[in-house]
């Protein structure tokens, strides 16, 4: 077996999130001999316990049952199948190799950034999630309040995110941040629980997952009925005939508002955006220069930012249980 350790929703900093080329574009993936296998837990339901140590603020039981809500979050789809069985509170801690998923408050007044991270034990045969932890940093302040605390973190936010990571979802890109005095950036909005930096204090937007997010978890937990019901977005990022490794691509349905994003994830700038309700999309690709690039590729990838903004020539139609067929962005140099 195999331990991962992903570290997400940091205060002003994007997290250090140690996925490998292939784990973007919110799915997260180990690699098994010559391939690379998404992760996923295939024994339901996920047997989890809480430890019994309590927070500033917020009680273990508080914990739970912000825990119980932010796993129904991700299961409210009516496209999506999970299960999930409280076992009970524990004195044991989260990352411990006791063969347990514990969830839990610690205090790590050395990661100053850090609200939350999630770790996982794999099958490094199968990609098989066998056991996955998290903790929640009490060096912070938290709240359970029902429309949030100023000053105080949002324990059901952070654990919508956190638990996303649990499910085998990685960070999605759907964010926009500005840079603070002194180093780490500041959020100004996004558009998926998964995007990798926390709103601040006081803010309980982060309970609900948007379209990104349902994508994503859609994409790994599907129904049947969903891969009837929904398509994909296929392609490649170009520029001057060579593939582009990292850009990342954004889906917009202008009738509906949604917006969904992947990267390009080989050498040849493929890419695929899958579990997309049908419609018409408008297709946009970017560089990700603008974020911590480690909080979606592994740090020795050749991640290409030195391109323009582009924009497929026209809306790409996503039919119901299949594909838009192979579409071409060609990118310029900037």
């Amino acid at each position: 077996m195999m331990r991962r350790r992903i570290l997400a929703l940091v205060t002003a900093i994007v997290a250090a999130g140690m996925v490998s080329p292939l784990d973007a574009y919110l799915k997260l993936g180990t690699s098994v001999g010559n391939q690379v296998l998404g992760i996923k837990w295939t024994h339901l339901p996920i047997r989890y316990f809480v430890t019994n140590r309590d927070a500033s603020g917020v009680t273990a039981p508080q914990l739970q049952t912000a825990l119980a809500g932010a796993i129904a979050e991700w299961d409210r789809s009516a496209n999506v199948s999970i299960s999930s069985q409280f076992v009970g509170f524990t004195g044991a801690e989260p990352f411990d190799d006791d063969g347990m998923s514990v969830i839990g408050f610690q205090a790590r007044a050395d990661l100053d950034r850090t609200l939350g991270a999630t770790t996982f034990v794999l099958d490094d045969v199968t990609g098989e999630i066998l056991e996955s932890d998290i903790f929640l940093n009490s060096a912070f302040s938290w709240s359970v309040a029902a429309n949030g605390t100023p000053s105080r973190f949002d324990v059901a936010s952070v654990l919508t995110h956190e638990v996303g990571h649990l499910l085998g979802l990685g960070h999605s890109a759907l964010g926009e941040t500005t840079a603070l005095t002194g180093g780490g950036r500041s959020v100004t909005g996004k558009r998926a629980v998964m995007f990798p930096i926390a709103y601040p204090p006081g803010s309980i937007r982060d309970r609900t997952i948007e379209a990104d997010d349902v994508s994503g978890i859609t994409d790994i937990y599907g129904t049947p009925t969903a891969k009837q019901e929904l398509g994909a977005i296929s392609g490649k990022v170009t520029m001057n005939g060579v593939g582009v490794l990292g850009a990342h691509v954004t889906a917009f349905n202008p009738a509906t508002g949604d917006l969904i994003s992947g990267f390009t994830l080989t050498s040849k700038g493929e890419f695929v955006i899958s579990a997309m309700p049908t419609g018409q999309y408008i297709v946009r690709v970017e560089p990700l220069d603008d974020a911590d690039q480690d909080s979606f590729f592994d740090e020795d990838t050749a991640v290409v930012t030195n391109f323009q903004v582009a924009y497929y020539s026209r809306q790409v139609a996503v039919p119901a249980g299949g594909t838009s067929g192979v579409i071409e962005i060609k990118v310029r140099a900037k």
